[in-house]
């Protein structure tokens, strides 16, 4: 049986010159950080990378050692920069080839579309040994590689490729949240949230200033995998703000 007090963790590389730009913004982090937690994984670490082989193998190879999962978005495209199943594939020392059935969903799909040129076929391409992660929207398939999954960049279809993931990755209890805010500055109550913290075992808060209508507040995000024990640590944080003299907004500001 699984140890129910386990962490699962998982990386995510964003890949693509266009983000590191500015000219695309992303939106993938916040969607797969969701979907993760709703795994039982915690989403540990982000990095960016440009469409540049050596250092996505960099990442690959240091990310993938120190998590669970590895997830990749971006560089799977029919074009000429479309490099990240190389790069993956040379991270891991394997050759690239062309999956069957990837080839032959594409064969499907662009068969009323034009056909399967040599550029679409690039989107069949895997490291050896892969297997495939549906795609509803657009015939493409994403692609699994042990702990690796590697997917589309444009969002929306990032979004089909995790709905086809459910359910089918090991992890943990999901991270629960509750959110209370206040109209003091965090360097005020310091001490306050660390004493609150370290009196409730398994929770975590987090602190969120800001300073707006010309006043400086804070939002507090207490965080556990035990709804028990979180629903008493933002009561014993509530009552301290309070006879603190700080009044606390449920949900926060």
């Amino acid at each position: 049986m699984a140890d129910p007090t386990r962490i699962w963790t998982a990386a995510l590389i964003v890949i693509g010159d266009e983000i590191l730009s500015g000219r695309t913004q992303d939106k993938n982090i916040s969607q797969i950080a969701t979907w993760l937690n709703v795994q039982g994984i915690r989403l540990r670490e982000v990095r960016v990378v440009a469409d540049d082989s050596d250092a996505i193998v960099e990442s690959v190879n240091i990310l993938r050692a120190r998590n669970d999962y590895l997830f990749t978005t971006g560089g799977i495209g029919p074009t000429h920069d479309d490099i990240t199943v190389d790069a993956i594939a040379a991270a891991l020392g394997l050759p690239v080839e062309v999956h069957p059935q990837a080839r032959a969903m594409l064969a499907g799909y662009y068969e009323t579309r034009g056909g399967l040129t040599e550029a679409r076929l690039r989107m069949a391409r895997v490291p050896a040994g892969a297997s495939l992660i549906e795609n509803r929207m657009s015939g493409a398939p994403g692609i699994r590689h042990g702990n690796i999954f590697i997917m589309a960049g444009v969002p929306h279809i990032t979004a089909g490729m995790l709905d086809s993931l459910t359910g089918t990755l090991e992890g943990g209890l999901p991270l629960l949240s509750a959110t209370i805010g206040c109209w003091v500055a965090e360097s005020e109550i310091a001490d306050l949230l660390g004493a609150a913290e370290q009196a409730h075992e398994g929770c975590q808060i987090g602190s969120y200033p800001f300073f707006r209508e010309g006043r400086t507040g804070a939002n507090f995000v207490v965080r556990s995998t035990d709804a028990s024990a979180l629903n008493q640590c933002l009561t014993a944080l509530s009552t301290a703000l309070e006879q603190g003299g700080w009044p606390v907004i449920p949900n926060g500001i």
